[in-house]
């Protein structure tokens, strides 16, 4: 079992002030694999105030510095990958195929693309006779979640490195082993004493304290929609910059003159990827009433052909869920579904037959589902899909609107124009049109309770920056 009771402030890895720890645990095995220390407000503290003292100068460094400095990070990352796969999946249970193909690979894919964002990037321009600077918005306060760890680390610390911003990192203390290999990247690539800090814990010991730290001048937050809330409120005393990437329940619209068969199992294989936990996954799919039956057909048939398995493996299969909280609340869901009468297609509750170890959850398809319904409401963060019949067009497109929650959506159709004048009507951050798969350039984030701010490409960059215009200055 590996110990990392030790935090990395100012460039060292020191001891907590107060000493507690946590077990890390494998999802697949409900085996201790980790042991963490959970940190406090005054290891915060601590954290930030090595982050204010290494603002003074580290905002002051070139460009050109700041790219350097992005090209050792992203060797050092390419020389752990495999070590980051193997330690994401044993932490939050992704199988070995995606860990390697997709969760460890994307933090490398987010430092590309803001190393190409920073190159083109001019921070001043004239207007008339005033300069407009763009600067570094100061101490960033990061709260990252354990479905994806790496990608959701690395989206934030890239572009906060970038813009010559300084860093205190809590990660989910469900996943923390992944951001010990990640502190250790930055600690190899030479990131300045200060720059980048990491301080393991819970919500309300380290969470609150970032939140609410005077110190810090900015918290990107991703998380449910919940806990956002409470970062917000938290933050607000010290009138500090907010971003959010929160919770989703996004809907995927099957127009009639769509490829039902590959529109239907590509709907399915979404909505299970990872899990199921995915913020934006496709978790609500609309299909015309005609074609009602036929796609609860074609979904049986895909959602069966979907594995769960041992993550070790190496095989093509679904892992468990990150927790038994989580196994627990989406057993719950699962429950209300039956119970609110929405037709139980495949899966249901229980493990899948030959896994009773392990936090393994069904595959399972809900249809005839209606949208007041808890199952089409509720973020469900597991693999339950709920497929919902509409009569027209326009009263999928309000069904779709119908929700809290705009993070993404999905549009399928035969004709690109016509998913696009339907994506146009959505009230979501992200449109996927026909299956198109995640662009990194493209800003991510939401509408309404899924959040707000941008990250990923140069909309997460500028989030980093704050406008300073010098009059009489040209």
């Amino acid at each position: 079992m590996q110990e990392h009771l030790k935090f990395y402030i100012d460039g060292e890895w020191v001891d907590p002030i107060e000493p507690k720890t946590l077990d890390v645990i494998n999802p697949a095995t409900e085996e201790a694999i980790g042991r963490i220390s959970l940190g406090s407000p005054a290891d915060v503290d601590r954290a930030v105030k090595a982050a204010k003292a290494a603002f003074a100068t580290y905002s002051r460094t070139t460009k050109e510095e700041r790219m350097a400095l992005l090209g050792k990070v992203m060797g050092a990352y390419q020389e752990r990958l495999g070590d980051l796969a193997e330690t994401i999946s044993a932490e939050m249970g992704a199988p070995m195929w995606l860990a390697k193909a997709a969760q460890a690979p994307s933090g490398l894919a987010h430092l590309g693309t803001t190393l190409a964002v920073l190159k083109d990037y001019d921070f001043e321009e004239t207007r008339g006779s005033t300069k407009l600077i763009k600067e570094p918005a100061g101490v960033c306060g990061f709260i990252t979640p354990w479905n994806w760890p790496a990608n959701q680390i690395m989206c934030k610390v890239a572009p906060a490195l970038a813009a010559g911003c300084t860093i205190v990192l809590k990660p989910s203390e469900m996943t923390p082993l992944s951001a010990i290999i990640i502190t250790e990247i930055m600690d190899k690539a030479g990131v300045p004493k200060g720059v980048f800090n990491l301080v393991n814990g819970d919500g309300p010991g380290v969470g609150s304290a970032i939140s609410e730290h005077p110190d810090i001048d900015m918290v990107s937050f991703t998380g449910s929609t919940r806990a956002g809330v409470l970062v917000a409120k938290a933050a607000a005393d010290s009138v500090k910059r907010v971003t959010q990437e929160l919770g989703g329940k996004s809907a995927n619209i099957v127009l009639e003159d769509a490829d039902l068969e590959k529109a239907v199992g590509s709907g399915v294989q979404n909505c299970f990827s990872n899990s199921g936990q995915s913020c934006n996954a496709p978790t609500r799919m609309f299909v015309h009433e005609s074609q009602h039956a036929k796609a609860l057909e074609i979904a049986k048939k895909a959602a069966e052909a979907v594995k769960p398995g041992d993550p070790a493996s190496g095989e093509m299969v679904m892992g468990p869920v990150s927790s038994k909280v989580q196994y627990d609340k989406i057993q719950g869901l699962i429950q209300k579904g039956i119970d609110e009468g929405a037709t139980l297609v495949t899966g249901g509750l229980g493990k899948p037959e030959g896994l009773e170890t392990g936090y393994y959850v069904k595959p399972t398809v809900f249809g005839g589902v209606k949208n007041d319904m808890t199952i089409a409401r509720e973020e469900i963060f597991g693999p339950v899909l709920s497929i919902l019949p509409y009569s027209s067009e326009e009263e999928a497109i309000e069904l779709a609107n119908d929700t809290e929650y705009g993070l993404s959506g999905y549009v399928q159709s035969g004709d690109t124009a016509h998913a696009v004048a339907v994506a146009s009507q959505l009230r979501t951050g992200n449109v996927h049109i026909n299956g198109a798969g995640p662009d990194f350039t493209a800003p991510f984030g939401g509408y309404k309770k899924s959040g707000n701010g941008r990250e990923w490409g140069g909309e997460g960059f500028e989030e980093f920056l704050e406008i300073k215009a010098v009059l009489g200055a040209a």
